[in-house]
């Protein structure tokens, strides 16, 4: 009884890890693709550049086993098998991806829409993972709304990126096949893929605000639980209609996180008093983080993976530093417990137009900085490293280079985000 259970969920899994499953969901959103035959030289390109290229036949296997286990018939749809002519009908509102892929290139494949909002909306859901998202959302909520609550989020944050990116390089699944699936996105497409890592910040993130807020500012307990069940759908279902995950993936990052999250929630008060007082806690913050890097740089070949773990890993170091540096300054103090629960202040032009004024300010000195460093900290790398300059690409894709440009552009980042930038903020008489 017990193991006709696992083995109808293997056969379960099997089936949410098929491609042809994502396909059919891609169609059924209105994406089909184009699928030309690849040449020799792209194959290669491939071969070259991707740790964890795609076994088409081993997913051909799984998925015929599967199907064979649940009585089910071939789901890849027509319209999304490949051919020398592409796809035949309408050419209208054929397009490609919207970013070309960070480690080799590569602009991706042509493909036809058939849904605008729907593309629109799944573009906006995933990029609630990624870097430009962040970069703005996280100064939004430290200079706008609450810092206490930023630090902590922040923190949750780093740690489920850490766990999920390593955990994809020990797994080390590929990516959804293709074809079957549409390559709506390629610009992660050869990294590995189990879990989705978006489903796990798009789901830690909003869950984690909504724990820290709900008994610290006044609002609607619905509301605040059914924001973060949106976003986290939202970010969830974008990864399999983007081509980037399985539905398998999509669930156990899902999943993966809410693990990480109840394991945190309970000490993150502990851990942020600890960064702010702690005797300690500077040098144990740089160990900490930059360990932790080159935990996940040893675990597997150089990819943008190992770049974005080492850059949030960063982030929060920086971030750290510069609360326990205004905390030992009494700059920017948390509001006493006396003072809870807050009441959000009732929305006015002033106070949207000072909102929007901080953000673009303060986002505008953040990217000038990351501009500066950035120009900075690859020659700089490369010098102390002995590594050639020339080729930036190759450079970064050496782990000393790669852990110091990282840390040094975005650690200086986070560090002007939490420290500097408010004290603009007091110059210019917009606090």
């Amino acid at each position: 009884m017990a193991s006709a259970g696992i083995r109808r969920f293997v056969c379960l899994c099997r089936y949410l890890q098929d491609p042809c499953v994502v396909a059919k969901f891609q169609q059924l959103c209105g994406v089909r693709g184009t699928f030309p035959l690849k040449s020799s030289g792209t194959e290669k390109n491939e071969r070259e550049f991707s740790p964890n290229a795609a076994c088409m036949r081993q997913y051909r296997n799984d998925a015929d086993k599967t199907k064979s286990n649940f009585g089910l018939t071939d789901s890849t749809p027509k319209e999304l098998t490949s051919s020398r002519d592409g796809v035949k009908g309408d050419t209208r509102g054929r397009v490609k991806p919207l970013r070309k892929n960070s480690l080799t290139g590569d602009v991706g494949q042509e493909f036809i829409i058939e849904n605008k909002f729907l593309f629109y909306l799944f573009t906006v859901g995933t990029e609630l993972g990624n870097e430009l998202f962040f970069i703005v959302f996280f100064p939004f909520l430290m200079w706008n709304v609450d810092a206490y609550v930023s630090r902590q989020v922040i923190v949750v944050w780093v740690w489920v990126l850490f766990f999920g990116q390593s955990t994809k390089d020990l797994v080390g699944w590929t990516r959804p096949a293709s074809p079957p699936v549409v390559k709506v996105e390629v610009f992660y497409n050869f990294e590995y893929s189990m879990p989705s890592v978006h489903a796990m910040t798009g789901t830690s993130v909003p869950f984690c605000l909504f724990l820290l807020t709900f008994n610290r500012w006044e609002y609607s307990f619905l509301f605040g639980l059914s924001m973060a069940i949106c976003w986290s759908f939202l970010v969830c279902i974008s990864r399999v209609y983007m081509g980037m995950h399985s539905v398998l993936e999509v669930i156990t990052g899902f999943l993966y996180s809410l693990l990480i999250l109840a394991a945190f929630y309970p000490v993150l008060e502990d851990i942020d008093t600890f960064y702010l007082s702690g005797s300690f806690a500077p040098l144990i913050i740089l160990l900490l983080h930059i360990g932790l890097a080159l935990i996940a740089f040893s675990l597997d070949s150089w990819s943008t993976s190992r770049g974005d773990t080492a850059q949030a890993l960063a982030t929060g170091a920086g971030g750290a530093l510069a609360g326990r540096l205004n905390h030992w300054l009494g700059l920017q103090p948390d509001l006493p417990v006396s003072s809870l629960p807050l009441k959000p202040p009732p929305l006015s032009g002033a106070l949207l137009g000072r909102s929007v004024l901080r953000l673009l300010v303060g986002v505008a000195v953040l990217l000038a900085v990351r501009a500066v460093m950035k120009a900075l900290a690859i020659p700089l790398a490369c010098r102390l490293f002995s590594v050639p300059a020339d080729d930036v690409r190759k450079a970064r894709q050496n782990a000393c280079v790669e852990l110091t440009y990282r840390f040094l552009v975005y650690g200086m980042v986070a560090f002007c985000c939490v420290f500097l930038v408010p004290l603009l903020f007091n110059f210019l008489d917009l606090s």
